[in-house]
């Protein structure tokens, strides 16, 4: 009902999916991995992206074909170095043939854990799981539904709900015995938690930032007490104020922007050193402009907090330092 354009014109495409974790083996490469039965039209609703090979087609899944679809991480494990397109698995002691690898979903945790593999739906549930049936039909686990419009979004979400009640039989009064997750609404919560998130770390590096420039203004003017000497032979000998004053800005500047740099070298190794592990969830991406901005940060810190020990410096009577000890 709920892939019938005349019932539902607002839902533009359906798939319905059954999923349980099985394990999964090519010789003696064996792995725990969420098997997932789902329909042909799965890959672009979920915008799944084949990297190699193909998803499975309308023609396999009607013919029930034991043909998988392999994530990357799961390709990984099950054939390191070997290229999988065309070889065969046993999913649960059947034989299955390799006919894609999806690319590796940036930025996706999910996968490292549940190393997903896709088989058509009747494959998976004939075959592989299960499945009760209802009024002799398989009972699928969860239907991913796509509007038409984005607009239609809530409007969708209603009409499922009265399909779906009526389909189980439910009465006015009777609660849901199914759950309808708003994809909308699941990345406006998201959204609200990374900029949650966003502030937050705002927060600790702004007072990172204050710690280590106070650390920076303790450091130069410790300098300025020990170089008093200096200062009043320079003044003495006809140095002007703006000459100290410049002395000392470019050393705090210096001192801050090798410590940024020693920053953007570290976390270009991390970064390259975690990318460097197949199992790690996501990837860790630096933007350019993000490391100019940390040694602007750097330099910026470093003249506000160098001007108060550069301007006791010019402050300093020659005369009174060069008796100074």
């Amino acid at each position: 009902a709920l892939a019938d354009p005349r019932i539902h014109p607002e839902i533009h495409a359906v798939a319905p999916t059954n999923s349980t974790f099985m394990r999964v083996a090519n010789g003696n490469q064996a792995i725990e991995s969420q098997v997932t039965g789902a329909t042909a039209t799965y890959a672009d609703i979920k915008n799944l992206k084949v990297e190699r090979g193909r998803f499975f087609n309308a023609a396999e899944e009607s013919s029930q074909q034991r043909v998988v679809v392999l994530s990357s991480l799961a390709a990984h494990d099950l054939f390191k170095n070997a290229d999988p397109l065309g070889q065969s698995i046993r999913i649960n002691n059947e034989p299955f043939t390799v006919v894609g690898i999806l690319k590796k979903s940036s930025g996706d945790d999910s996968e490292a854990y549940f190393r997903p593999i896709y088989t058509p739906l009747e494959v998976a549930q004939n075959r592989l799981i299960n499945t009760p049936r209802y009024r002799g039909d398989f009972v699928v686990s969860e239907i991913t539904i796509q509007v038409t419009d984005r607009d239609l979004i809530s409007y969708a979400e209603s009409q499922v709900e009265q399909t779906l009640r009526l389909r189980h039989d439910l009465n006015v009064n009777d609660k849901n015995d199914f759950h309808i997750l708003n994809q909308a609404r699941l990345l406006e919560i998201a959204g609200n938690i990374a900029n949650m998130m966003t502030a937050l770390l705002g927060s600790i590096g702004t007072v990172s930032l204050l710690v280590g420039g106070i650390g920076i203004m303790n450091i130069m003017l410790v300098s300025v007490t020990e170089r008093t000497s200096e200062i009043g032979l320079r003044k003495a000998l006809g140095a002007q104020d703006s000459d100290i004053l410049l002395q000392f800005l470019i050393e705090a500047l210096v001192l801050c922007a090798l410590g940024s740099l020693i920053g953007i070298i570290l976390s270009y190794s991390v970064s390259a050193l975690l990318n460097g592990i197949p199992d790690f969830p996501f990837d860790i991406i630096l933007e350019y402009w993000s490391l100019l901005l940390a040694l602007a940060v750097g330099l910026f810190s470093g003249f506000v907090f160098g001007l108060y020990p550069a301007i006791r410096a010019t402050r300093l009577d020659p005369i009174d330092a060069l008796r100074y000890e």
